[in-house]
């Protein structure tokens, strides 16, 4: 049910980007995807034009690069064998059944961001995989996260690694790995508030999200879902009302309070496999799930404040909490979009579509990316464009508004799966093997690992 009067009560403004020259986490400081329009940021590359450096990642890894300061830091895992390599398209069916073959080392990098000089590596881990994946994902799904002064590396079915920003150690934690939903593994990332960084790990056998101190390491609290077939990346929603942890799951959608403890909850009959992650504008939380083989798939905006089941009759569109549903408007690997009062959503199999943000209502239907493509980074947007980044490492440049036109298409010719990131005028984008570093005027170099 709609309540616009009420809705601009109370709403935050939407989400116009920030300004922070820092990318602390999977979508950046507040998990939009969304940034300030700035002179430096370009709408048309290549693999030389307006690049001011590459430098090469061994291994293989999905993370999104975080920035703090003019330090940029990925992870990666690197194999002594040869195993299955990842491809782009759509896959339909079970993961690599058995774990990779041969020694494996979990590896952190840390490059210059003026040059893309490599400052120092770490390796977190040496071994034998334990647990098998996904075919197109990786030992380093996870994006890192940061509080400024700390990095926090999750190997989701590994362990959280500690580092200072010059690469010491200065704690772990390890996770015992379990069993996952078709043995896709883990890829949840950590997100980080205040003194606790916060992991979800939802799995077929023991299924949590816990809280660790970020100065010792030591376990803050640790709270059992009920949950089995999740990979989303949790949320902290600070709105006016109060700071809650927002978690979707394939049966309940869930928030808790900073002590681990759930403060509403909804079963949103949410597609079978629940990826997107949650982020707020105007005001509201959104939530959405879309494997491509179900006939639901949700989309919904949450207003702050709930407590208990907000819809335990199962009729969405009279709960008080949601204010606004779509059943079909969701996609299946990427997350979501709000710029400016439109949704856009991006399916992984070539398609955009855009929404009114305030009340769901729909913009334009489904628009096919040409040359077609498909997708599994979210896409991000600044300077009235939006920008979605194709598997083949090709680039769309969307012109934000009602009306859906492509204003040009910027290649890089390599498999992308991992979400650009944008600090200081700088975009920063991972393909297989490689980080590009994309600014106005840039003069490609190779940076010096």
């Amino acid at each position: 049910m709609i309540r616009l009067n009420t809705l601009l009560a109370l709403m935050i403004v939407g989400v116009a980007g920030l300004a922070d020259e820092n990318w602390p986490r999977f979508r950046g400081a507040d998990a939009t995807g969304v940034v300030a329009d700035d002179p430096g940021l370009p709408t048309d590359w290549d693999k030389t034009k307006n690049v001011a450096w590459v430098a090469d990642v061994p291994g293989q890894g999905w993370g999104s690069p975080i920035v703090v300061g003019e330090r940029v830091f990925v992870s990666s895992v690197v194999a002594d064998e040869e195993n299955i390599a990842p491809s782009a398209g759509l896959y339909l069916g079970e993961g690599v059944r058995d774990p990779a073959k041969g020694i494996h080392h979990w590896m952190v990098y840390c490059f210059d961001l003026k040059t893309g000089d490599k400052l120092w590596e770490q390796e977190s881990y040496t071994g034998r995989p334990v647990v098998p994946r996904h075919p197109k994902s990786s030992y380093a799904a996870e994006t890192p996260a940061t509080d400024g002064e700390r990095l926090f590396v999750l190997f989701g079915d590994l362990g959280l690694f500690c580092y200072s920003l010059d690469g010491e150690l200065l704690w772990k934690k390890m996770i015992d790995p379990k069993k996952t939903n078709m043995d896709y593994g883990a890829a949840a990332s950590p997100v980080v508030h205040g003194d606790q960084v916060f992991v979800v790990y939802d799995n077929k056998e023991d299924s949590w999200i816990a809280s660790f101190d970020t100065n010792t390491g030591d376990e803050k609290w640790r709270t059992k879902r009920d949950e089995v077939m999740s990979w989303a990346t949790p949320f902290v929603w600070e709105n006016e009302i109060r700071t809650e942890i927002v978690v979707p799951g394939q049966r309940i959608n869930r928030s808790y309070d900073l002590n681990g403890k759930e403060l509403w909850r909804f079963d949103g009959e949410m597609s079978v496999l629940v990826i997107p992650s949650p982020f707020a504008a105007h005001g509201m939380c959104y939530l959405s799930s879309g494997y491509v083989g179900d006939a639901h798939r949700p989309t919904f905006a949450i207003r702050p404040g709930a407590s208990g089941d907000i819809a335990p009759d199962g009729d969405f569109k009279k709960s008080e909490f949601i204010e606004w549903y779509q059943p079909q408007c969701s996609p299946y690997n990427t997350t979501q979009i709000v710029y400016g009062d439109y949704l856009y959503t991006v399916y992984d199999q070539g398609f955009m579509t855009c929404h009114n943000a305030l009340t769901g209502d729909e913009v334009y239907g489904k628009r096919r990316f040409s040359p077609k493509g498909s997708f599994t980074s979210s896409p991000w947007a600044y300077d009235g464009k939006v920008f979605c980044l194709s598997e083949d490492g090709l680039t769309y440049v969307i012109k934000a508004g009602p009306e859906f036109e492509i204003l040009d298409t910027n290649p890089l010719d390599e498999l992308c799966i991992a979400t650009p990131s944008i600090a200081d005028g700088n975009l920063l984008v991972r393909t297989l093997t490689k980080v590009y570093c994309i600014t106005k005027g840039g003069r490609a170099t190779t940076a010096r690992n």
